[in-house]
């Protein structure tokens, strides 16, 4: 089943200008934060700052980088299909007026998000810092081929994210005053909800957690993928013919060569056929350059790795 989140995700990056939230949610990113994918999850191995990667008289930061709210504030598939005005008991106070809106969720993954006050630190000379940053995460001081380097982390005052598990989903949501949004009535300080149903993820952040960024990923320089693919078609070919001969047996089955697609999507392989000495220092912003975190590394957060 596909993961109840991925759409939240994907549709995150495309309203927030190309920020991507951590996952887990419950997680902290800071700007220099270098991570790895590894089974779907953002798994932080250290920060370019505190391990002393580079030195950070050198980083010229920026703080409270106001973002646009209308954009951080969004849903998919949901509708209100009631609001009206009810009345409640209280034993103190007696009866009470209350505003009771439901909401329904189209389809499973169908969610909406609030958030208030969104704001950013973010490195401002990362073009300074990142030929060093190629030449130290790859070979001075540790071995990678691939990583990734936050580069902008975004903080709200509070955040809310509700996520239907079926085209049944609802809620049902007591506030003080009738709300014409969406997003306007989840995001009251007085909204309760006291019905749900079939809701499969429902959290609210009430502290500034750091857990929306950008980042850089290390990639090949494309040229030299170019060059290996190349390279790959040619030593496949009559490879048939050689089998024939060394093995001593008749395969019978055509030359038909198509590319295996990891080829065209590994960045790993063009380095691990390297020879020895290769890779070096000197040589290694000849391979690796930085790029963008973007839906394709969304992506391999949902890849399901049961078996």
């Amino acid at each position: 089943m596909e993961n109840i989140t991925k759409k939240f995700y994907t549709d995150f990056y495309n309203r927030t200008n190309g920020f991507i939230p951590s996952k887990s949610l419950n997680q902290n990113i800071y700007p220099g934060d270098f991570f790895q994918i590894q089974k779907g999850e953002v798994v932080v191995l250290g920060n370019i700052f505190k391990n002393n990667v580079v030195d950070i008289d050198e980083v010229v930061f920026e703080y409270g980088v106001k973002q646009n709210e209308y954009n951080w504030n969004f849903s998919n598939g949901v509708t209100k299909p009631y609001a009206g005005r009810d009345t409640g008991q209280n034993i103190i106070e007696g009866n009470f007026g209350y505003s009771k809106q439901i909401l329904a969720f189209k389809e499973f993954g169908s969610f909406f998000f609030t958030s208030n006050n969104p704001e950013a630190v973010r490195i401002v000379n990362w073009n300074m810092i990142a030929d060093e940053l190629i030449i130290k995460l790859t070979q001075v001081l540790y071995s990678f081929r691939e990583v990734y380097v936050v580069t902008e982390s975004v903080t709200t005052e509070n955040w809310s994210l509700v996520i239907s598990g079926s085209d049944q989903g609802e809620l049902e949501i007591a506030s003080e005053t009738e709300s014409a949004g969406l997003i306007e009535l989840f995001g009251q300080a007085n909204s309760k909800t006291i019905q749900a149903r079939d809701i499969e993820f429902y959290q609210k952040e009430e502290k500034k957690r750091p857990c929306f960024f950008k980042a850089k990923k290390l990639i090949v320089q494309p040229e030299k993928l170019e060059v290996f693919i190349s390279e790959l078609i040619t030593a496949r070919t009559g490879v048939i013919d050689w089998a024939n001969n060394f093995f001593k047996y008749d395969y019978k089955s055509e030359q038909v060569f198509t590319p295996n697609q990891s080829a065209y999507n590994s960045q790993t392989c063009v380095l691990d056929m390297l020879q020895a000495n290769q890779l070096t220092p000197n040589t290694a912003l000849q391979y690796f350059k930085w790029a963008n975190a973007n839906l394709d590394d969304i992506a391999k957060m949902f890849i399901n790795y049961a078996y």
